[in-house]
């Protein structure tokens, strides 16, 4: 960041020498200390990224650093923090790598410390059920610390980020979709009403004309019995499994392709599919990164 080359405090430190000739030089000063782009107070504006977070190094770094870089490279005028929401996560990060993650609270209260008056929040959580919902909630008990405190939303909150996200899935598996393929997306799921999301994201896939496309979650509707017989709908023989969620983390490594018999590529081969994987999450598709970075412009107003 670009930085006066004179404070107004080291105006004052020339003390009563030659006073009156030295005042359009301090004046000069001061006001070229205001035109940096600084916020309040001389401190970078903050732009913090909220993740579930994963103790999967490889795909973190894929994922969440990939939608981080992402953020970085269109705000370059605020300064880019990390916070996870999983504090069981966190823990086994700090024990197992000695890698130190805030959680909300801890980068809320750093943000404070520092001196940070402006602030802005892009979650990346694929919808606004549970988990968005307590982040929210605890930085709102922040804002009268701040002079401003901006939310991004999450991944799927419009009707265009559903357009957006099925074409970032749609180039992404589009090696897959060779019209003998069921090209199926395992979702978290939530007891949250936002849970519907996914079901409106199967629709949304199947009046853009993608057919074979499915989408499914772990621990709700649609569930795997309901992605099976969709499969077995489409007359194939042959499945792709990919996460539907930001990380390819512990969910996509075991339950969606795991070799336990409650997996869903057990289930599936066990119903006469041949079953391939592709551990990519949603944080690697250039088109999701794009999405999350124009939800924190809408939300800074660019």
């Amino acid at each position: 960041m670009k930085k006066s080359l004179q404070s107004p405090g080291a105006c004052r430190r020339w003390g009563g020498f030659a006073t009156s000739l030295l005042l359009p030089v301090c004046l000069l000063a001061i006001l070229g200390c205001s035109r940096t782009g600084e916020a309040e107070g001389g401190v970078q504006p903050v732009l913090l990224v909220v993740s579930f977070g994963t103790s999967f190094n490889d795909s973190r770094e894929k994922t969440i650093g990939a939608v981080e870089r992402a953020i970085t490279a269109a705000f370059p005028d605020y300064e880019i923090r990390r916070a996870f929401t999983s504090q069981i996560i966190i823990d086994k990060l700090k024990e197992r790598d000695g890698l130190e993650i805030d959680n909300v609270r801890e980068a809320m209260e750093r943000l404070v410390r520092d001196g940070v008056k402006e602030v802005a929040v892009q979650p990346t959580q694929v919808m606004n059920g549970f988990e968005y919902d307590d982040t929210i909630a605890e930085i709102k008990s922040y804002e009268s610390r701040f002079s401003s405190i901006k939310y991004g939303r999450p991944l799927l909150s419009s009707d265009a980020d559903y357009q957006e996200v099925i074409n970032a899935l749609t180039e992404g598996t589009k090696q897959y979709n060779d019209g003998s393929t069921a090209v199926i997306f395992m979702g978290h799921g939530t007891g949250h009403a936002a849970n519907a999301a996914y079901g409106r994201l199967n629709d949304a896939l199947k009046a853009a004309g993608h057919d074979h496309y499915i989408i499914g979650t772990v621990e709700a509707e649609p569930s795997i019995e309901d992605v099976a017989a969709a499969a077995k709908g489409l007359g194939v023989k042959r499945a792709v499994l990919s996460p539907l969620m930001i990380v390819a983390g512990d969910h996509a490594t075991n339950d969606m392709a795991g070799d336990e018999d409650d997996s869903w590529k057990s289930i599936l081969e066990a119903d006469g599919f041949e079953v391939a994987i592709n551990l990519r999450g949603l944080g690697e598709y250039p088109g999701i990164q794009t999405l999350f970075v124009n939800h924190a412009k809408d939300a800074i107003g660019r």
